[in-house]
């Protein structure tokens, strides 16, 4: 049996002479088409395998599994929430979750250059970096609060903890639930010192007069960029050495949180608030809206931070496995969360007579009032309280480091000859950002938080999670994509991966969307309904975050054609579209596929068996005469 390297002409010759094969004609081995100024000539890769996981699960692990998640268990059925929830995990975020890692792990390059997958589609990689833009804003924003608890927590008595201050009114009570006719609309110092000190809202606050800035909350924001850029100065090179610290230290703290939450009056009854199952809720679409919502939300698909953590991967890393680990961690993280918060909450509710549902609160009212209200109960206040702040911070650097690394490096693929230096495109990005940010440290900045956080992160994140999943799947092809994942891991996807991808995922987001439509509520903060300028402000931010895949579209097709004028000949019926070649537009380019050419597909090996009478026999050379295509499992 004799192996032979495959040729596509007829007549091509094997020859075995003095014990070495040579080729007649010699083959041309396959190789990639690369360019000068391919983004992936000098990429960075992770320096080890940690540092990518730890990335990974400082991304997905943020804010929301401690704010958020716990409110939306506690209100839509407790621990039946659980089911819905791993239900969606299973059919929609861990599907969203493997596919952008293989993806970006595939093509090495960033949110936007990663489209020469599908030309026609580009807007997609556009929009991705619009909404990490918006939300990397208002992000730093939060951090920057929890910094100023932070450093507020510094303090023998908690500033938040009595009514005795100048920024305390006459409604102030240290029990915010006491009788009303007595005391008028009581308010918790917590409260007060949220609204009034931090963010200085009066009466004349409102989302058209948001007043001036609050300089100490802005010298936390410039802290907060500056510690950011500090962290991923280098790229991946600086900040995957810091995720060891952000990935690792929350769970720290979260564990002393929980041992302490434990030893209170009250905290069994609050943990019970939190998993007492209530199953007729099941039958309510709201409940697996949301499961799917806060699913999608913490993994983070469509931000384009998980398409450019797999670029920095090694080709052959298994990702499969990194997204079922990451995908665990971070459920795993949300259900203890909420274990820690309402351990709390229920020595709060005991301590001031009420019942636990009365002092849960999610978003900010849980992480700046409810919850420091509770540590403000505790024997060494201050020190819980610096504990939990600090926590917060450094899961906020977590989930804020991958967000501005998709942006700067997006860029950097992209538009290599104008953004040269990764660290000033780093620098320029972050100091744009803080400017920008400076109207959310405002008197009323929390309304322009809350517009960003509505407009942009809800319809334009599930249209272009959705559009993602449809291109690879359906456009690119789930059978190309998944030979793609086999070259990488030597494994295809099986059926339960490829129904996710083409069928199961796209239709949960479907449903998102609709459900959404469905009970759409206005943009509101705290009873304060936005006029309709402001929601037509927040509609026109929605629309132009998801506009440049339409114009992308349009422009792509012009490009092909040749004019803006000829396109309007092809609408008004003049030409057929038959008569554009729109097939260029959908396939991959000539620049797709792996960085390196040693990762190049070749073609497929195959067997041939050779019979001693295909051979001519001359002196010491034996000639194979190949009429047909041979094959050899090593390539040349």
């Amino acid at each position: 049996m004799i192996w032979c390297f495959s040729q596509e002409n007829d007549g091509a010759q094997v020859q075995f002479k003095n014990g070495e094969i040579t080729f007649s004609p010699e083959p041309t081995p396959p190789g990639p088409l690369t360019t000068s100024t391919d983004p992936r000539e000098e990429r960075a890769t992770w320096s080890g395998k940690a540092e990518f996981l730890l990335t990974a699960v400082g991304f997905a692990v943020g804010l929301g599994n401690v704010w958020r998640f716990p409110h939306l268990c506690y209100s839509n059925g407790g621990g039946a929430f659980l089911i819905p929830y791993t239900l969606m995990l299973a059919f929609a975020g861990l599907p969203l979750f493997f596919l952008e890692l293989a993806f970006g792990q595939y093509a090495s390059l960033g949110t936007i250059t990663i489209w020469r997958v599908c030309p026609l589609f580009k807007g997609v990689g556009y929009t991705m970096l619009s909404i990490s833009l918006l939300v990397a804003l208002y992000y730093n924003v939060i951090i920057a609060y929890c910094l100023f608890y932070f450093f507020a927590s510094f303090t023998n008595h908690l500033p938040w903890s009595g009514c005795s201050h100048d920024w305390n009114s006459i409604y102030c009570t240290e029990n915010r639930f006491a009788n009303e006719t007595v005391f008028g609309h009581p308010r918790a110092p917590a409260v007060e010192y949220w609204e009034n000190y931090v963010l200085g809202m009066d009466d004349m606050t409102d989302v058209g007069h948001l007043g001036e800035v609050r300089w100490r909350v802005a010298l936390c924001l410039m802290l907060a960029w500056l510690i950011v850029f500090l962290c991923i100065i280098k790229g991946i090179k600086t900040s995957g050495k810091v995720v060891y610290f952000t990935a690792t230290f929350p769970y720290f703290i979260l564990l002393i949180l929980f041992i302490r939450g434990l030893t209170l009056s009250g905290s069994a009854k609050g943990i019970e608030y939190y998993l007492k199952p209530d199953m007729k809720k099941m039958s309510h679409a709201k409940v697996w809206k949301d499961a799917a919502v806060q699913i999608l939300y913490s993994l983070g698909p469509g931000f384009g931070a998980n398409l450019t953590m797999g670029s920095f991967n090694k080709f052959k890393n298994n990702c499969y496995k990194d997204a079922i680990i990451v995908s665990v961690i971070n459920c795993g993280t949300s259900v203890f969360a909420g274990f820690v918060i309402f351990a709390v909450l229920g020595h709060m509710a005991e301590r001031s007579g009420v019942e636990v549902d009365q002092v849960v609160s999610k978003g900010p009212g849980l992480a700046f009032i409810a919850y420091p209200e509770g540590l403000a109960l505790m024997p060494g206040a201050a020190i819980w309280s610096i504990l939990f702040f600090f926590m917060l911070f450094v899961l906020g650097l977590g989930s804020q480091f991958p967000g501005i690394q998709c942006i700067s490096t997006g860029l950097t693929d992209e538009f290599p000859n104008i953004f040269k230096h990764r660290s000033l495109v780093t620098f320029g990005v972050c100091f744009v950002l803080f400017i920008c940010g400076l109207p959310c440290v405002t008197r009323g900045g929390m309304y322009v938080i809350e517009l960003i956080d509505k407009s942009c992160t809800s319809f334009p994140l599930l249209i272009t999670t959705m559009t993602e999943a449809l291109i690879i799947s359906w456009i690119y092809g789930y059978k190309r994509f998944s030979s793609d994942i086999e070259l990488m891991l030597g494994f295809r996807p099986n059926i339960y991966w490829v129904l996710c991808w083409t069928c199961f995922t796209p239709l949960i987001i479907l449903f998102i969307l609709i459900a959404s439509c469905i009970d759409y509520e206005p943009v509101a903060y705290h009873g304060y309904l936005f006029p309709e300028w402001a929601q037509a402000v927040g509609w026109l931010l929605s629309a132009g975050t998801i506009s440049f895949i339409p114009l992308w579209m349009v422009i792509k097709v012009c490009n092909c054609i040749g004019s803006w004028k000829a396109l309007s000949w092809v609408l008004s019926g003049i030409h057929s579209f038959k008569s554009l070649n729109l097939r260029s537009l959908i396939e991959p380019s000539e620049k797709w596929g792996p960085a390196l050419q040693i990762n190049r597909l070749p073609p497929p090996p195959m067997h041939t068996t050779v019979h001693a009478e295909d051979c001519v026999h001359t002196d010491d050379t034996h000639i194979l005469s190949a009429p047909h295509s041979v094959h050899t499992d090593s390539y040349i």
